[in-house]
């Protein structure tokens, strides 16, 4: 239950207090919307997630940590710890290995330093010029 993939951070996002489904998406990237969905419904099946459906239409249906799903929070906090006190989830590696840094990361707020542009020269073409005149007969 706790080992299936993306559960500890499903509990994480949850820990704030009940998210909609398209919520925990945004934040879990780059998990399908598909695995998501499953994952929370085998959640609710463990009584770690209480989904709660507010009907109309589109659906509103928000997802909860149970009392039995908080449990997991102490062990999410202190994964963390152990994250950072081995410098595994740095900033720059971070983006090198996924291409961008995290929501809450500072660095998304920077302006990138601008480099001239230089457009290079055209290659020049083995093949002939197309001509594009008209011929009157």
């Amino acid at each position: 239950m706790i080992g299936d993939k993306w559960t500890l951070l499903i509990a994480r996002d949850l820990a704030a207090g009940p998210r909609r489904t398209m919520e925990l998406h945004t934040g879990l990237f780059p998990i399908s919307s598909r695995t998501l969905v499953a994952r929370l419904r085998d959640m609710v099946k463990d009584k770690l997630v209480e989904r709660t459906d507010f009907g109309g239409n589109p659906p509103h249906i928000e997802y909860a940590l149970t009392e039995r799903g908080r449990v997991l929070l102490p062990l999410v906090d202190a994964l963390r710890v152990v994250g950072q006190t081995l410098d595994c989830n740095e900033c720059e590696d971070r983006r090198k290995h996924l291409g961008f840094y995290c929501e809450a990361c500072p660095k998304n707020f920077q302006l990138p330093e601008t480099e001239s542009y230089t457009r290079p020269a055209p290659a020049p073409s083995s093949r002939r010029q197309r001509d594009d005149s008209i011929v009157l007969l």
